[in-house]
């Protein structure tokens, strides 16, 4: 409560001392407030915009935990893969994402049957100690707004008792599955390594050609007999056979 007080202070002096300067310079004051509302309405809209990118992690523990939690319904593997894509393009704005969010991407990678991903992604989760929530000591700003919209949810479940559901499956899965998940698939891996190192590859069949013998010398070749000895010899012998 301090902190946001002292914030909203911080703020308050830098809209004064902002509004001191421009009627220093001279400004009328309809000017002055035409910047100043200005200026507000920027940073509101940033301010929403940050806010909306928070939201979005939330919206991909519902879609994950849909995945993960409903095993009767038949996904198509394209929905997982949307689901994925979302959630690690929520890693791109975060720098140091919520350890949740790592076990989310990885169960679902193990849904879809991607074992590299799924090691990735639970290592992290399981064996990594920076990446445990005690840890996280310096939060970026990402961070910050992420755990301030965690602890409203976890303070006033009413408000958003979807996003409270999808977040408490999730770390029950996390704290029950993880290390399980994250053995069988190594254990996977390595006996698809081993299988594959067995499989002899198939050897090539070799024709061989036909071999001739080598040919006589053309001296050693003698010409055939002409053809009326070879009919005389032929009648001969029939004369011979019928007397």
């Amino acid at each position: 409560m301090g902190s946001s007080t002292g914030k909203l202070t911080t703020k308050a002096i830098a809209v004064i001392v902002i509004v001191a300067m421009l009627d220093a310079v001279g400004l009328s004051p309809v000017v002055m407030v035409l910047i100043t509302g200005m200026v507000f309405v920027v940073w509101l809209c940033a301010r929403r915009a940050q806010a909306r990118e928070v939201e979005r992690i939330f919206d991909f523990y519902i879609a994950a935990d849909a995945i993960l939690r409903e095993e009767e319904r038949r996904w198509y593997g394209f929905e997982i893969a949307e689901v994925i894509e979302h959630g690690e393009s929520l890693l791109d704005i975060m720098p140091d994402p919520p350890p949740l969010s790592y076990y989310a991407l990885g169960a679902l990678y193990h849904r879809l049957g991607n074992k590299q991903e799924t090691v990735e992604y639970l290592s992290r989760v399981v064996e990594d100690e920076h990446c445990d929530e005690t840890h996280r000591r310096k939060p970026s700003a990402q961070l910050r707004r992420y755990v301030m919209m965690l602890r409203r949810i976890e303070y006033q479940p009413s408000n958003a008792p979807q996003m409270l559901a999808a977040i408490r499956s999730l770390e029950r899965a996390r704290q029950r599955n993880a290390s399980k998940l994250l053995v069988e698939t190594r254990e996977l891996l390595e006996t698809e390594k081993s299988d594959a190192k067995t499989v002899q590859p198939e050897t090539p069949e070799i024709h061989e050609e036909a071999s001739f013998a080598p040919s006589l010398p053309l001296s050693a070749i003698s010409a055939p007999p002409p053809i009326t000895k070879v009919l005389h010899d032929l009648y001969r012998d029939e004369t011979r056979a019928s007397n």
